[in-house]
């Protein structure tokens, strides 16, 4: 039996969700970044994006935040778009860890390999296969270029972020030198770092998320750009690395509970993806212990619950446009 949806019952699951959700104080801000200690911890939005470019948002979904470790994943489409699905996962692989985002042990327990595009390790290891190599500026270019295809948007670098990752990222330089010491960096290992460092200090709203989601939910078609983005075959790859790693070791807990494949951020925003029904975005800044957002968690998982939206369900979903 299908699952038809109307446009009216998402805007009023979302309007609920946000009413049921605002008031949730559990969790705290990121506070080894200096500045996303002080983003007010009461912002609260949530985006949908449908096939037709329709977006029901509630909340402060047009708040310009940190996209953090969601930018993981539009690099990780871009080194398929340049280089192929094949090479990403010869070069750096598809697998979970099981272990935490930043972890250096992960890579040695991997026989030297980064594993997964999606964990800090990979995502450096993916910004040394952008294309051209030994060019930073080319590169970023590249970086830019794609987020916005993706988000048919105009994405901007928060500087102070930048400043502020950049001053603390010790961990992730010892991460580069290890990949390079295990030859799984493909360029400068300082450079590669940089360029991490970088598209995680971009800045992004509930709603460009929701959109780079559709464009992945409806394999590579931007909705509100009405532009095809990228070969639909990267779609499937780049679901399948969400819905392993996108909690990080809480993964499978998540697609447990909830169903949807979603990438998570410190900065406090969460992307899902419903393939061929819609994008989904929430933002929260309060974590909770894994890094990743209480309120946005509850939020996808409460619309995933209250539209019967889980991927694994044996129902169509179809939306009344």
């Amino acid at each position: 039996m299908d699952n038809i949806i109307t446009k009216s019952q998402i805007n009023d699951a979302v309007e609920e969700t946000y009413n049921l959700f605002m008031g949730v104080k559990d969790g705290k801000n990121a506070d080894y970044i200096p500045y996303l200690a002080n983003i007010p911890s009461d912002l609260f939005g949530i985006s949908i994006v449908l096939e037709d470019g329709t977006v029901i948002s509630c909340g402060a979904t047009d708040y310009k935040f940190g996209i953090e470790s969601i930018s993981k994943v539009p690099t990780a489409l871009l080194v398929m778009r340049q280089s192929g699905s094949k090479e990403l996962l010869e070069k750096i692989g598809a697998d979970a860890t099981g272990l935490p985002f930043n972890s250096i042990c992960a890579i040695i327990l991997e026989n030297d390999h980064p594993s997964t595009p999606l964990v800090n390790a990979g995502a450096i290891s993916a910004c040394s296969m952008v294309k051209p190599v030994g060019k930073s500026d080319q590169k970023w270019a590249e970086i830019m270029q794609n987020i916005n295809e993706l988000t048919a948007s105009d994405i901007t670098l928060i500087d102070e972020l930048y400043k502020s990752e950049s001053e603390t990222n010790y961990n992730n330089r010892a991460i580069a030198w290890l990949l390079k010491n295990f030859s799984r960096i493909y360029d400068d290992p300082d450079m590669a770092l940089d360029l991490y460092t970088r598209q995680c200090s971009l800045a992004v709203t509930t709603k460009d998320l929701a959109v780079m989601g559709s464009t992945i939910a409806f394999a590579g078609f931007n909705p509100v750009s009405k532009k095809q983005i990228f070969d639909p075959e990267y779609a499937i790859k780049t679901t399948s690395l969400i819905a392993t790693v996108g909690f990080y070791q809480n993964t499978g807990d998540w697609m447990y509970s909830c169903g949807i494949p979603a990438k998570t951020g410190v900065g406090g925003g969460v992307m899902g993806i419903v393939p061929g029904v819609m994008g989904i975005a929430a933002f929260s800044p309060p974590l909770d212990e894994a890094g990743n957002s209480v309120r946005a968690q509850l939020a996808i998982k409460h619309i995933a619950n209250k539209l019967n939206i889980n991927i694994y369900n044996q129902a169509k979903i179809k939306i009344e446009l």
